[in-house]
C-alpha cells in the first residue's frame, strides 16, 4: 500500500476557510503532540512555496529570532 502522507494532509485541508486553517495551526502548536509535526510541516512548505523572496526572508528573520530567545 502507497500512502503519501503530503497529498493526504493537503486533502485534508484544502477546502477549509482561513479561520480554520488557523485553528488547525493554533491546535497543533498548543497541543504540543509530535504527530502533528508532519502536518505542520506540510503547510509550512505550502506558505514557502508560494511566498515571495521578501516574505522568505521575514520568515527567517522571524525564524532566526524565536530560535535565539528560546
Amino acid at each position: 500500500m502507497n500512502f503519501n502522507l503530503r497529498h493526504a494532509i493537503i486533502q485534508n485541508v484544502s477546502e477549509n476557510s482561513q479561520e480554520e486553517l488557523k485553528d488547525t495551526i493554533v491546535d497543533a502548536i498548543e497541543v504540543g503532540e509530535e504527530k502533528m509535526l508532519p502536518g505542520l510541516g506540510v503547510l509550512f512548505e505550502i506558505i514557502w512555496k508560494n511566498a515571495d523572496e521578501n516574505e522568505k526572508k521575514m520568515m527567517l528573520e522571524t525564524l532566526e529570532s524565536g530560535l535565539k530567545n528560546k
